[in-house]
């Protein structure tokens, strides 16, 4: 599937293996130094693969000791062992057993995948490529084979040793040495494969099934931080029985076990019976994460265990395929939170993400579809295009066919598909078949990148009592499709009458509408609603039916109006949202806004933060203004990222100057006097609470950076103290340095606190924020190897600190790919993703622009770049998009 001139991968040419691996024995022998893995793998030609087809398995920096077929060792002329493969240049064509024994040193493993170590525990990341770096394979997920393990250590080093599947036998060796033996009974590919070895510390639990089984539940962290872990077990007993309840998913293992490491690049791994996990996924207690952190275990634990059906049971055919595990199973974990929590903050907070992180990638020179049709490096499509996008393809389908007909189509996939290695195709076929539908047109939602822009335009006749709206859809080109085709999108909709109140009509043509939705599948639709009393304001996309970028005419009346009384609460949200957004993007402009309409929105702002009927979250949400990057997006051309910001800063004082009093009282009033509990209630509270001192301080209301300081020094949780400081770093009050020192010291012996302050580091907006990143790197003891602290560092820098990554020198962009350039060649995952805080680069004003393309080709010049970051690099400066 490589082509010899580029390295490129295409999906038109994938060809099944002509042999396939069946049945794999490992015996791993952990060493301080190196490791020896013999590997016993049970191999089948597949049928018409011709005599005298070279076997030819995957690898990378494996040095070979031995390779023997049924027990004959190989002559050295019967095999090719090279850096990236292992050739078996005759084989028999019948299944025989390829035994070969390598050597890896996981202690110089800086690329954290394959084997490593991390703080003196071994462990794997084996997605996608990583399973070629501990022994020779098919490394591809469309072999499946069962996988027996044996792990040898020194007890004293390791005293747990852990892998896949079952427990099946344990003892002693002698001199020190032990054993343990997992067997892992359900085919799975090597991606999927983990082993862990180490000294750590457990908690343990049990789960029954719906069906009586029980299922011992471990979890293993660094000594001492079991009581951190408490919340993610909770979280995952919640998560399982919410998989029998909502989707009839039981769990199949005798066992399930999860490992914290502090070396990942990952967010966490769902290997088969063995997760692993960045550890700030799975630590959490009051004093040292906050809510947001004890939301993001919960959500992520859910999210790896319900892979075991959407990703393990069913795995991709190829890597062209991995929205299909990814998508689906992001669905799956953000209904799981939306039933735990609140649908509505939920809804909010996806499409803020999805706007954020996928809306510019989809609009830049890093655009793919969902399904890409070819890569260089798979390791650089695990982006929020694959994610969040490919969770709104699903959402889409659940909403076109109802709830009924998805849990149908869902029972037919894993009915008809458990055991397979598949395709978005296959995927498809079985909710046509389950509801007799064609979804051919809306494949097209996988295929194609962009994200649709929907216009709307309407008028009423009041003499016939006749509504007519049109929808108009668009796809601006992007690298490699300069042509776009229209796509199926569920519109879900009201007519909103002057009392606030839904309204009904006596026919409606032009189009289809079912009940409270109109499907659209063409370039543009015109529909007209007889029998409607009045002119109504239209609320389209509810609850963001569909990921577009909707251009409305409402004038900015109806917004607050439906700001008010839409009884849609994304809609409501989202009109907030429009009026600040259309206010900052005429001032960027130069046109000054009336002080009427700051007073209308500071009214509506008030009304919803003193709503006695609204949940706390949500009203947090709802006065968190758009944010820099949003309106930089919505600008979308000749961006000037300090002019945004101070836009921004004028906006929030000139409400807070006429609300601040009233906010001031809410903040009062929401305060949590009981003991701290991770749930919805007390955490809506302190959002809510948050974000009014975030905008009293911002606004610099008359004693709030002492109410900030004061919060800080009297917070008996993270989640309070943290957001004071947040606020009074944003604002940089006469506390913010000392506090930050301060912060520093109080928590140096948690790293994940240190993420903490690394990031607000960063986040800085005056123009010291690059000097003092560079102070941070330069002390000795920084860990510049650990995904963890590079990303809470230089990568909120890159993608978080628009005003001083884009300053007008370049200064800030020449620190990005500078540091890039280091880091690259320990870690070519890290570099790829802090390259991606130029996928917005083409947006910008002229000198900037200028700037960031010189930045870009300077890192081009240099010798030995991985192709991780080089294929970004390529992308980046060779498109046109944007």
């Amino acid at each position: 599937m490589r082509t010899e001139s580029d390295n490129t991968i295409y999906l038109k040419d994938y060809q099944p293996s002509p042999y396939r691996i069946v049945a794999v024995d490992m015996e791993v022998k952990i060493a301080a130094e190196r490791c020896r893995v013999r590997t016993l793998l049970t191999i089948e030609p597949r049928d018409g693969t011709p005599a005298g087809t070279a076997l030819v398995l995957d690898g990378d920096e494996l040095k070979l000791e031995t390779v023997a077929i049924d027990g004959a060792p190989l002559v050295q002329s019967a095999y090719v062992a090279t850096a990236s493969a292992l050739t078996i240049v005759e084989v028999p064509l019948r299944r025989f057993v390829l035994d070969t024994e390598v050597t890896i040193e996981p202690e110089l493993n800086t690329k954290l995948m394959g084997l490593y170590r991390s703080n003196g525990t071994w462990c794997t990341q084996c997605e996608p490529e990583g399973f070629r770096r501990i022994t020779y394979f098919l490394d591809r997920p469309d072999n499946l084979a069962t996988f027996r393990v044996k792990m040898i250590a020194d007890r004293a080093l390791a005293p747990i040793l852990l892998a896949n599947g079952n427990p099946v036998e344990a003892g002693d060796l002698g001199n020190g040495q032990h054993y343990a033996v997992w067997d892992d009974p359900h085919p799975k590919p090597a991606y999927l494969f983990a082993m862990v070895a180490g000294d750590l510390g457990l908690i343990e639990d049990q789960f029954t099934t719906a069906s009586g089984k029980p299922v011992k539940l471990g979890i293993y962290a660094t000594h001492g931080k079991q009581d951190e872990c408490l919340w993610a077990m909770d979280s995952l007993k919640r998560s399982m029985a919410w998989d029998e309840r909502r989707f009839g998913r039981e769990y199949d293992l005798d066992v399930f076990n999860i490992v914290a490491v502090s070396d990942f690049n990952f967010g966490a791994m769902e290997n088969k019976g063995l997760n692993i996990f960045n550890d700030k996924l799975v630590f959490a207690r009051p004093e040292t994460a906050t809510d947001g952190d004890f939301e993001s275990v919960e959500r992520v634990i859910a999210h790896e265990y319900f892979h075991i059906w959407t990703g393990n049971r069913i795995t991709c055919r190829d890597w062209f395929q991995l929205c299909l595990k990814e998508g689906l199973t992001v669905f799956r974990d953000q209904e799981f939170t939306s039933d735990e929590r609140s649908r509505p903050v939920k809804r909010i907070d996806d499409v803020r993400t999805l706007r954020a992180a996928q809306f510019p990638e989809d609009g830049g020179p890093l655009a793919h579809p969902p399904r890409p049709d070819h890569y260089s490096e798979i390791n650089n499509f695990y982006t929020a295009t694959v994610y969040e996008k490919g969770a709104e393809i699903v959402r889409m389908l659940a909403t076109l066919l109802g709830e009924a007909g998805f849990r149908k189509g869902m029972d037919l996939y894993f009915e008809r598909h458990d055991g397979d290695a598949t395709t978005i195709e296959a995927f498809l076929k079985v909710f046509e078949d389950a509801n007799g539908v064609d979804l051919t047109q809306f494949k097209t939602w996988y295929l194609q990148a962009g994200t649709p822009a929907v216009s709307v335009s309407d008028s009423y006749d009041e003499a016939s009592k006749t509504y007519r709206l049109t929808l108009t859809q668009t796809v601006d080109p992007t690298p490699g499709e300069p042509t776009k085709l229209p796509l199926v999108m569920p519109v879900k909709f009201a007519l909103v009458g002057p009392n606030g109140s839904e309204m009904g009509w006596s026919g409606v043509s032009g189009g289809t509408v079912r009940d409270d939705m109109i499907i659209l599948d063409a370039p543009s639709a015109t529909l007209t609603f007889t029998g409607v009393a009045n002119r109504p304001v239209p609320s389209l996309f509810r609850g963001f039916s569909a990921p577009v970028k909707l251009t409305t005419p409402l004038p900015e009346a109806d917004q607050l109006f439906l700001a008010r009384h839409d009884s849609d609460p994304f809609n409501r949200w989202q009109s907030l949202q429009d009026v600040a957004m259309g206010m900052m993007i005429a001032a960027v402009g130069g046109k000054a806004w009336a002080a009427s309409a700051v007073d209308a929105l500071a009214a509506a702002l008030a009304d919803t933060a003193t709503s006695e009927t609204l949940d706390p979250a949500y009203k947090a949400l709802a006065l968190v203004l758009p944010t820099e990057s949003n309106i930089a997006r919505a600008i979308d051309k000749d961006v000037d990222p300090a002019r945004i910001h101070a836009v921004r800063r004028e906006l929030i004082s000139a409400v807070i100057a006429r609300v601040g009093a009233d906010l001031l009282q809410v903040f009062h009033a929401n305060a949590v006097s009981s003991a701290f509990a991770p749930t919805a209630d007390q955490a809506g509270k302190r959002a809510l609470r948050n974000i009014i001192l975030a905008l009293l301080v911002l606004g610099k209301a008359p004693g709030a950076a002492g109410l900030a300081a004061a919060q800080y020094a009297e917070a008996s949780n993270m989640t309070d103290r943290f957001a004071a400081l947040a606020a009074m770093v944003s604002g940089w009050t006469s506390d913010a340095e000392r506090l930050m020192a301060d912060f520093r010291q109080r928590f140096a012996g948690d790293p994940l606190v240190f993420d903490k302050w690394l990031a607000l580091t960063a986040s800085a907006a005056d123009d010291s924020t690059v000097d003092r990143i560079r102070a941070v790197l330069a002390e000795p003891d920084f860990p510049l190897n650990n995904p963890n602290r590079l990303r809470s560092l230089v990568g909120t820098f890159a993608m978080g600190n628009p005003v001083q990554f884009a300053r007008p020198d370049g200064s800030g962009f020449r620190f990005v790919t500078d540091f890039v350039a280091d880091i690259d060649a320990r870690n070519p995952q890290v570099a790829a993703r802090l390259l991606t805080g130029f996928r917005v680069w083409q947006s910008f004003e002229p000198n900037r622009r200028s700037a960031a393309r010189q930045a870009l080709e300077s890192l081009r010049q240099r010798d030995g770049l991985s192709r991780n970051a080089s294929e970004i690099l390529n992308r980046m400066l060779e498109s046109t998009a944007g």
